[in-house]
């Protein structure tokens, strides 16, 4: 099946590039950062996490290390959930206010983003929304290298220690977009599982579905050979449709998900399925940061720009606000019969690794498949049901439609080509599932 699907086609890419970070990957890891910063030569660092994190455990276990090496950090932790770009720009001129050599990154994926979108800012002065594609921004290309820098995730979902890929809210938009680079990539990845025991069921479900969905979405993007051929090596895209390597990434974290996300979520002290799931995440991370997401990303920007009265439960922040895993899964399964039409087969592939239920299944029923597989995991930790239970209604579908639509390369890159009205159709089928 992978063969086929990797045929050739007129004018497409006839090869793929892979980067990932150096991983470690293990419990009390996070106590080797000082000695791994001084392998690539770092003497002062900027540490980068959030206020909740700040006078934790875990930046102690991490600045103890940087003291016990000898290198001198300033931290910086005004990184809300959901950064946007004022928080990167504040970011970067922390950056070029201290004689730094190196960054290192503790925290979720927001925390994580805004180091890599902050060292391009401040290495290359320009407003972050510059470096977005258009129209939202001017497309401005990244130069050359950042700063070193050791990404250490304190959740199993994003997976961004291992991607070039930073997600950004502007501000005056009031929506999430992307933007990437080979550059932007961690030198480094630390992940150290112990991490998530203190997280709460709510977070391990949000973070959980994250990373099922960037597996999902791997799996089934579009392949890498349908994107039209780049001649100049050093400017394509990592984000360059599924390839063989992301299948490699993509099957093990889908079969970690079905195996290990309820279990995770249920009892948190299962360190055999939380520490799975962390390093599912990793592997998702790895995944996507080379094949990029689709739709159920693409969609997932609409639903937090137009998100309104509702906070999730076990998050303290203030609404509105909802989680980006939950925002991701809950139009996953409509999404999912939608793009199995284009390549069931693949879609039943990837319903086996997540343990679907296939009894008497044909490539017909693929969608339903994998729908009923994401419904079943949702029910199984409480997961809101659909749009209707993040707040929206069907009056909200064509705003929803028409928000998530400038979301351009996330949705070429699903297997099936959609337009507005698609959109619209599967915002409307998300509404609720039982």
């Amino acid at each position: 099946m992978a063969c086929q699907y990797f045929a050739p086609c007129d004018h497409g890419a006839d090869s793929f590039t892979i980067a990932i970070p150096k991983v470690t990957f293990g419990r009390g890891t996070l106590a080797e950062v000082g000695e791994r910063a001084q392998s690539l030569k770092m003497s002062s660092v900027a540490l980068f996490t959030d206020n909740f994190l700040k006078e934790g455990p875990y930046i102690e276990t991490v600045t103890n290390s940087l003291k016990k090496a000898g290198i001198d950090y300033q931290v910086f932790s005004d990184i809300l959930i959901e950064p946007d770009d004022v928080c990167v720009d504040d970011a970067a001129k922390f950056l070029t206010s201290h004689d730094f050599d190196g960054v290192i990154s503790v925290g979720g994926g927001s925390v994580i983003d805004v180091a890599k979108a902050a060292m391009v800012c401040a290495k290359f002065p320009a407003p972050v929304r510059d470096y977005f594609a258009p129209p939202v921004g001017e497309g401005k290309p990244i130069p050359g290298p950042l700063l070193p820098h050791i990404a250490c995730p304190t959740t199993a979902g994003t997976g961004s220690e291992c991607t070039s890929i930073s997600v950004i809210r502007i501000r005056e938009l009031n929506t999430k977009f992307v933007f990437a680079s080979p550059y932007m990539l961690p030198d480094q990845a630390v992940i150290d599982p112990t991490c998530c025991e203190s997280l709460t069921p709510k977070a391990v479900a949000s973070t959980g579905f994250d990373l099922l969905s960037h597996a999902l979405e791997c799996y089934t993007a579009r392949a890498y050979t349908q994107w039209d051929k780049v001649k100049n090596p050093n400017a394509r895209p990592l984000t360059q449709g599924a390839n063989p390597w992301s299948d490699l990434a993509a099957t093990q974290a889908l079969k970690i998900a079905g195996e290990y996300l309820i279990r995770g979520v249920t009892d948190a002290s299962d360190h055999e399925a939380r520490d799975q799931l962390m390093w599912g995440s990793a592997l998702a991370g790895m995944a996507f940061g080379n094949s990029g997401t689709h739709l159920p990303h693409a969609l997932s920007y609409g639903v937090t720009h137009l998100m309104h009265d509702i906070t999730t439960e076990g998050y303290d922040v203030k609404s509105p606000f909802v989680p980006h895993g939950i925002s991701v899964v809950v139009t996953a399964p409509a999404t999912f019969r939608y793009t199995a039409e284009a390549t069931p087969e693949r879609h039943l592939e990837a319903a086996t690794f997540l343990q679907a239920d296939q009894r008497g299944a044909s490539t017909a029923d693929a969608g339903e498949v994998v729908a009923n597989r994401i419904i079943e995991l949702m029910r199984g930790t409480n997961i809101p049901n659909g749009l209707s239970g993040v707040g929206f209604t069907e009056n909200d579908v064509t705003r929803l439609a028409e928000s998530s639509i400038r979301q351009g390369r996330a949705i070429a890159n699903a297997p099936r080509e959609s337009n507005l009205v698609d959109l619209e159709n599967i915002y409307r089928d998300a509404i609720s599932y039982w």
